[in-house]
């Protein structure tokens, strides 16, 4: 008989946002697959478990992907996990999935932190439609290209990206949807560090322009033709 995988969702920064049902299938599991090794190893060491891992990531996909179907194979029972959060948004392991669903192998979300709906409830903005664009291309005309397409959509926006490319993505987002689109940026979430930079695409660009950020963040972009709702 085939094994399983469950797809297990780890805390975004705070230690203390990991649910039991995850701990104990963390614990149980044959092996667990990761992204990188050393949030990993940090996680595995707060939750005081020693497992093996794969490092399935960017450069990992094809060969961690076929290592892990072997074992699914031979009846493992594997965890998917990512850095933080929960696993495949932006993050690596959805051709695992594929492949899973594609020969019958069972697979089990364990729910918990998510960095995009932490960010989403906290901004302010409708909740009632919202899309998850992720990270803008990496070339510089597709980026700004992307931006501007994305100026008459009217549900709320989220957007993710590298802690030091911060600047360049409100610039372009303030380029592509206008610099006087509200905006919220998310950072440090569920840390004691946490907080919320709120106002224009413009605004936000010039305080971090001024006051440089390098921490993990999501930003949230109001929907075209709303009302700001203001922080209370």
């Amino acid at each position: 008989m085939y094994g399983i995988l469950y797809i297990v969702s780890t805390p975004i920064g705070n230690p203390a946002d990991i649910s039991t049902r995850a701990i104990e299938t963390i614990k149980t599991c044959d092996i667990l697959v990761c992204e990188e090794a050393k949030p990993a190893r940090r996680l595995l060491a707060q939750l005081k478990i020693q497992k093996e891992f794969i490092l399935l990531n960017e450069h990992t996909t094809k060969e961690a992907t076929a290592e892990a179907l072997t074992l699914l194979k031979e009846g493992k029972i594997l965890a998917l996990i990512s850095d933080d959060g929960t696993p495949l948004l932006a993050d690596p392991g959805s051709e695992l999935v594929k492949e899973c669903i594609g020969l019958g192998i069972k697979i089990v979300p364990i729910p918990g932190a998510s960095s995009i709906l932490v960010a989403l409830v906290a901004s302010g903005f409708s909740l009632l439609s919202f899309t998850f664009f992720g990270f803008l291309p990496r070339d510089k005309a597709a980026r700004k290209k992307a931006a501007s397409e994305y100026k008459s959509r009217k549900e709320t926006l989220i957007f993710l990206e590298a802690p030091y490319r911060l600047n360049q993505l409100l610039q372009d987002l303030s380029d592509g949807l206008g610099k006087d689109r509200n905006a919220v940026l998310c950072m440090d979430l569920t840390m004691p560090s946490e907080r919320f930079e709120r106002g224009t695409l413009g605004h936000i660009q010039k305080h971090f322009t001024e006051h440089p950020f390098k921490g993990e963040f999501v930003v949230i972009v109001e929907g075209a033709r709303g009302k700001f709702l203001p922080d209370r």
